[in-house]
């Protein structure tokens, strides 16, 4: 079967190699020069936690509201009279409450762990080096934060993860060169968490999945798709391009595609933020991956260099750097790490992540016939993205995934 993928992010680049392994005809369709351009260009690098993160959470609406005026704040709201934006905050309040989130807790878990797995399987495989480290450590500040995360400590009890609860020195002996100017109420210490250089996997797939016949095509824009019986139209720029199937993995863009076959989806860009800085002291700098709760920003060791992201904005222009949200990154790295590295000359980076109200993708078919999804991974599409793309190919393949997909389709949102 031949088969267009629509986005050559980690999530698109991932499925292409999982389709050609199963013996389809690929082709990957990517606007920019070159893959992992977008959203996966400036990930966090947050491989797998056992506790995947997620916006939508108890107390986190209120803690929102009562950051919207300070000026180093994780999130930032910018009313805008589009619907879709009214629509995705009404709905991603709702997703809020305790009993949803356990429910939208358990989806992303199922499949950041299976994803985790067969990411190792890669790696074993090919024997892929993309600087990763093992640990990942959540830092609260106060106990309010803390408090915050006690849904979520109590699902890692249930689901038996590997974790330790620590007091500030249990911390900074997991971690040596964490300030200790700093208040830490607490963190918790996830053993099995991992982290790793996105961009550069997404590349070495590439080579890989070029090696078994994938064909890549840049600066190609999908315009519009157009379903007729067994084959599926793609619009791109002045010319069409036909498919027996196409995945739809293109981030931000998908909404727009998705609606010129008449379907709607809350899909909405978020913006993240990222800071790269070179280590200057490799004893004063972080072992592995970190997370503060209190502005949701992840701090992570990628080889010879620093990279702090996080941070969301919501109806703001997307490719704008904001000062605001920079000198958070920046605040988050001298609050922990300040002999590390000179944060304030950080190469800095912001883009848009396609992000659903209740955090879990969408995967698999569509009602229009050929036309699957891969989409709203939001924050975690690193996370989720092997095991993301091995799901697709084998639904394509009419293969019955290696885990239950209950509440990842669309069928949530019908």
């Amino acid at each position: 079967m031949q088969v267009a993928v629509i986005g050559g992010g980690v999530i698109g680049v991932c499925t292409a190699y999982y389709l050609a392994e199963a013996g389809h005809e690929v082709v990957v369709l990517e606007r920019h020069s070159n893959v992992a351009e977008q959203a996966s260009f400036g990930n966090a690098g947050i491989i797998a936690s056992g506790d995947v993160p997620t916006w939508a959470a108890p107390g986190m609406s209120g803690k929102i509201l009562s950051m919207l005026l300070q000026t180093e704040a994780p999130v930032k709201f910018s009313p805008t009279m589009s619907r879709s934006f009214w629509r995705w905050v009404r709905l991603w309040m709702r997703e809020c409450r305790l009993e949803r989130f356990r429910v939208n807790k358990e989806r992303m878990q199922r499949v950041v762990g299976y994803s985790r797995d067969v990411l190792h399987e890669l790696r074993h495989q090919h024997e892929l080096d993309y600087e990763s480290t093992q640990g990942y450590l959540q830092l609260f500040r106060d106990r309010r934060e803390l408090q915050l995360a006690e849904p979520a400590l109590a699902l890692l009890a249930d689901s038996g993860t590997p974790h330790r609860l620590v007091d500030g020195d249990g911390a900074r002996e997991i971690e040596p060169a964490l300030s200790s100017q700093t208040d830490l109420a607490a963190a918790l210490y996830l053993p099995q968490g991992e982290s790793g250089n996105c961009p550069l996997f997404t590349k070495q797939l590439k080579v890989l999945a070029q090696k078994m016949g994938v064909t890549f095509h840049f600066n190609a824009e999908v315009k519009s798709l157009r379903s007729s019986g067994q084959r599926v139209t793609l619009d791109i720029d002045q010319q069409s391009f036909q498919a027996d199937a196409v995945v739809l993995a293109a981030g931000v863009d998908s909404a727009a595609l998705l609606a010129t076959l008449g379907l709607r989806v809350p899909l909405y860009p978020v913006k993240g933020y990222s800071a790269t800085a070179q280590i200057r002291d490799f004893d004063e700098a972080p072992r592995s991956a970190l997370m503060d709760e209190a502005y949701k920003v992840g701090i992570v060791r990628m080889g010879s260099r620093i990279r702090i992201a996080g941070t969301a904005e919501l109806g703001a222009p997307l490719h704008t750097l904001r000062d605001a949200s920079l000198r958070t990154l920046i605040k988050v790295g001298n609050d922990w790490f300040p002999n590390a590295a000179n944060f304030h000359s950080a190469s800095f980076w912001c883009g848009a992540r396609s992000m659903l109200p209740d955090g879990a993708p969408l995967l698999g078919p569509t009602p229009i016939n050929n036309v699957f999804l891969n989409i709203g991974h939001g924050a975690n599409g690193w996370a989720m993205a092997p095991g993301s793309g091995r799901i697709l190919a084998d639904l394509i393949s009419h293969r019955t995934p290696d885990i239950d997909l209950d509440g990842l389709t669309i069928e949530r949102y019908n």
